[in-house]
């Protein structure tokens, strides 16, 4: 059976993994590094960006993580968590994990009380996606092999580059489970290739 992983350090993880657990797959809370070893794919979930990687940091994440999706295994972030993934942050000198070919914006559609719901199309994903936006960020530009997956009012806010998967809002929020059905088909597809 398939094991997602949620790196669960903070944010919303108990929220991913029962959204892992209506697609039929396997979860588990990740909360040390030795897990990796445990997993297929890892989800790391909306929170605040800084602090969780300070805690990444301090439970020395950073490596492991990297060398987790370098390996070939599917990594998708979620609001706090595409910050994380970029490989450029505006504003930033820093970058955190760096392994997609994204820049991103922090808190591009304002603060807390400026959180919103929206209805998105994610190509090859679904249709009339309600999407959840709190805090979020947004992808200001995408590299060559980054596949832009849905927008909203004209900004990137999902995207695919290989085995990375990010979005700007948070899907485990609602009921509709069809984006973490399609990351763990993402994370089947690798499993089947990392076996060959």
């Amino acid at each position: 059976m398939t094991t997602i992983g949620v790196l669960g350090l903070q944010g919303a993880f108990r929220e991913h993994v029962r959204s892992v657990e209506a697609t039929g797959a396997k979860s588990l809370v990740v909360k040390r590094t030795e897990q990796l070893k445990e997993i297929d794919g890892l989800i790391i979930p909306g929170g605040e960006s800084t602090t969780i990687r300070r805690l990444i940091d301090k439970y020395e994440f950073l490596e492991p993580i990297r060398e987790f999706g370098k390996s070939g295994n599917p990594i998708f972030g979620t609001c706090a968590g595409l910050i994380l993934l970029a490989s450029e942050i505006d504003g930033s000198y820093d970058v955190h994990l760096g392994v997609m070919d994204i820049k991103v914006r922090r808190n591009a559609f304002g603060r807390q009380r400026e959180s919103f719901e929206a209805n998105l199309d994610i190509e090859g994903v679904a249709e009339g996606f309600n999407a959840v936006f709190i805090r979020a960020p947004y992808i200001e530009g995408v590299g060559g092999n980054t596949k832009v997956l849905a927008r909203y009012d004209g900004h990137i806010v999902a995207a695919q580059e290989d085995h990375y998967l990010a979005c700007s809002f948070h899907p485990e929020l609602t009921d509709d489970h069809r984006l973490t059905d399609h990351f763990v088909k993402m994370v089947e597809a690798a499993k089947k290739t990392l076996a060959l």
